[in-house]
C-alpha cells in the first residue's frame, strides 16, 4: 500500500501541482515559490528530505527524514480527522519548517485542494472561501479572535488543528463554543509534526492527548515522555516533556524538564507559573531565571512593553495568586519577548536577555 502510494504520488506530481494548487486566495510570489520548490524536491526519486527544527529550546538544527514516513504521518492525521479527497486545505505556515511541509503532504496523500495564504499573523484576513482543514499556531488563532470578521472565518473552518506551542486558557475558553472540531496537536520535528491530538471543543473537550495508532508511550525515571512511533520515527524518542499517562493511554503534558527552575532547592515548572499569572499580566511575557548565589536560581518575569513604574503594581497582583516560592524575584520590562521563527518563546534567549539586564543593572549600581 505504501509503495503504491509513493509511486502514485511521484507519477501524478506535475498533475497535482497544476490541478490542485488553487489561487483562490491572494497569494504573493513568496509562498508560491516556496511551495513549488518544495514540490520539486518532493517529486524527485530521492527518498529523503532535510528539515530544520524551530530552535525553541536550543540551537536550530537540520534533520534528514524519510518521505515515506512523512506520508505515514499524513495518513495518520487524515485518518484521525476523516479528511478526504476534494477537501480544501489551507497552507498559511512557512514551508521551511515541518508544520508547513506536512500541510502539503496531507493535501497530497488525501488529494485535497491546497489554498495558499502568505504566512502571517492574520491568515483569516484574506480568506474568501470555505476551508475544510487548517493548521495554525496559537498566535495566528489569538490574532484572528481579536477581529470579528477573522473570528467568523476561523469559526467556519471544518477541522482545525493548533500546534507549535501552548494554547492560552482564555483562547481555549473562546474556542469551546465554536461549532466545528478543534484540536491541539502534540509533536515535534522529529515525529514529523504531531503523534497525538486533544479535543479543545465539542462534546468532550480534554486536557489529555489521544495518541495515534501504532504509537506507544512510556515514562522515564525523570517522568518525561518516551515515544515509540515506528511509522514516523526509526528510533525511540526521549522527550523533555514532563507528562502523566492515564489508564486509557491518553496523556497530559505538565511542562518541559528543561523549563524547570531550581530555586532554593524547590523545583518550579515554568509553564505552571505562566499559566497561573497569564490573566493578570495581559501583555506578552515569559518566565525565566538568572543565577543567584543564595537561591541557586532566581525567578525572573520578562514583560513586553510595560512601563517601569507599573512593575510594583504587577508584583502585588502576582502575590495574590502565587505562593511565595513561585513569585518572580525580579520583573524586567523589555521591548519584545525573544521568539523563534515559528512563533514559540525562545527560552535560551529569554535567559540570556534576563542575565544581560541583570548585569547591566548591577553595573549601573556600582
Amino acid at each position: 500500500m505504501e509503495e503504491w502510494l509513493s509511486c502514485a504520488l511521484l507519477y501524478h506530481g506535475i498533475w497535482y501541482t497544476r490541478e490542485y494548487v488553487r489561487k483562490g486566495l491572494p497569494a504573493s510570489s513568496g509562498i508560491e515559490n516556496d511551495l513549488f520548490r518544495f514540490l520539486e524536491e518532493w517529486f524527485t526519486p530521492y527518498p529523503f528530505l532535510t528539515v530544520q527544527t524551530s530552535g525553541s529550546t536550543g540551537m536550530p538544527k537540520k534533520l534528514v527524514i524519510k518521505k515515506k514516513q512523512m506520508m505515514n504521518s499524513a495518513l495518520n492525521t487524515c485518518s484521525f480527522l476523516h479528511l478526504q479527497r476534494g477537501n480544501r486545505a489551507l497552507l498559511c505556515m512557512p514551508l521551511r519548517y515541518i508544520a508547513g511541509k506536512m500541510v502539503v503532504v496531507r493535501a497530497l496523500v488525501c488529494s485535497m485542494e491546497l489554498l495558499l495564504s502568505e504566512p502571517s499573523g492574520h491568515p483569516m484576513a484574506s480568506l474568501q472561501e470555505g476551508i475544510d482543514f487548517a493548521a495554525l499556531v496559537p498566535l495566528q488563532v489569538f490574532n484572528s479572535l481579536q477581529n470579528p470578521q477573522e473570528k467568523e472565518e476561523l469559526k467556519h473552518i471544518k477541522k482545525l488543528i493548533i500546534g507549535g506551542g501552548a494554547i492560552d486558557e482564555e483562547i481555549e475558553n473562546q474556542l469551546k463554543s465554536f461549532p466545528n472540531p478543534i484540536y491541539s496537536s502534540y509533536g515535534m520535528t522529529e515525529t514529523l509534526s504531531h503523534i497525538a491530538l486533544r479535543p479543545i471543543n465539542g462534546p468532550s473537550p480534554s486536557k489529555s492527548y489521544i495518541p495515534f495508532q501504532n504509537v506507544t508511550l512510556s515514562i522515564s525515571d525523570e517522568q518525561t515522555l518516551i515515544i515509540d512511533a515506528p511509522d514516523v520515527c526509526d528510533e525511540r524518542l526521549h522527550t523533555n516533556d514532563v507528562v502523566q499517562i492515564h489508564e486509557d493511554k491518553t496523556f497530559t503534558v505538565i511542562g518541559r524538564k528543561d523549563n524547570i527552575i531550581n530555586t532554593g532547592g524547590i523545583k518550579i515548572q515554568i509553564e505552571s507559573v505562566e499559566s497561573a499569572i497569564r490573566p493578570l499580566v495581559g501583555e506578552k511575557f515569559a518566565i525565566t531565571a538568572i543565577p543567584d548565589p543564595k537561591f541557586g536560581e532566581k525567578i525572573v518575569l520578562l514583560v513586553e512593553k510595560r512601563e517601569e513604574e507599573d512593575t510594583l503594581g504587577l508584583k502585588k497582583k502576582l502575590e495574590q495568586v502565587l505562593p511565595k516560592y513561585q513569585l518572580p524575584k525580579l520583573i524586567y520590562p523589555v521591548s519584545c519577548i525573544p521568539m523563534t521563527g515559528n512563533g514559540k518563546i525562545c527560552r535560551p534567549e529569554c535567559r540570556k536577555l534576563a542575565e544581560s539586564i541583570s548585569k547591566g543593572n548591577d553595573a549601573n549600581e556600582n
